[in-house]
């Protein structure tokens, strides 16, 4: 049995070594090589049913166990999931979004990137790490949103190329507005939300869900001006400054 943080904590606390001004947050396990019995027989509980998930009652910390995915159906929910002692360290990071996200360190401190994410977070680049990237809808949304929080970074050509494809496979169309806004108020939060937009008009999302709502440079330029602890609704009621009033209903 084998334990490693992973995710965005690992990605931050590798940045603030790099000089970024960044402060890491609520770390995640990656439990390798356990069972959801022994799990609770270290005493953590077991939490969710999709898949086992569990909280160490004394940190409160989750630990999940390895897993993968494979696509089934369409959107994002459309996924048969597979746990088991067997499945990898590698197994489990490779199904994740962006090589920055799927670098691991184990209880030694140790750094594990079978990935690239080092280098990419070295070269500032916001890369997928397989075609099955492309599964999930939600990342497009979740690529943007990144670009936003890290303005140095350019998101990789052959990336963006997956991204476009989401919306052209028409996967794009079932993501539900409830996971939409999700995102765009994290985005919202970012450093420079105005990315986010950008990043959705390139990829061809914005044109093709709101081909008649038109951001512009200005407004793009008001959001990412205004700070302070009310930004987020503050730059949530910028974005409707261009919109027609008339038009409003149909969104």
């Amino acid at each position: 049995m084998e334990f490693y943080i992973v995710g965005g904590w690992v990605r931050d606390q590798l940045l603030k070594e790099r000089g970024f001004a960044i402060e890491p947050k609520d770390r995640d396990w990656l439990v390798v090589g356990a069972t959801p019995k022994q799990m609770e027989n270290l005493g953590y509980k077991k939490v969710g049913n999709a898949f086992p998930v569990f909280i160490d009652p004394k940190t409160g910390e989750e630990y999940a166990l390895a897993r993968t995915e494979r696509k089934q159906g369409h959107g994002y929910h459309g996924f048969d999931v597979w746990f088991a002692p067997n499945v990898t360290l590698e197994d489990d990071l490779k199904r994740r979004d962006l090589t920055i996200n799927a670098i691991a360190l184990d209880k030694s401190g140790g750094v594990h990137d079978p990935y690239g994410g080092v280098r990419d977070l070295d070269q500032k680049i916001l890369r997928h790490i397989s075609p099955a990237f492309a599964d999930d809808p939600v990342r497009l949304l979740r690529v943007a949103r990144f670009a936003a929080k890290f303005p140095a970074f350019k998101i990789a050509p052959e990336t963006m190329k997956l991204m476009r494809s989401l919306v052209n496979n028409s996967e794009t169309d079932f993501l539900v507005g409830e996971r939409i806004g999700q995102e765009l108020l994290k985005a919202l939060s970012e450093e420079k939300p105005s990315i986010f937009f950008k990043v959705l008009e390139e990829s061809g999302y914005w044109r093709r869900h709101y081909p008649n709502w038109k951001i512009s440079p200005a407004t793009l330029e008001l959001m990412d001006s205004i700070k302070g602890s009310e930004k987020v609704k503050a730059r949530f009621a910028a974005m409707f400054s261009d919109v027609d009033p008339k038009r409003l209903a149909a969104y």
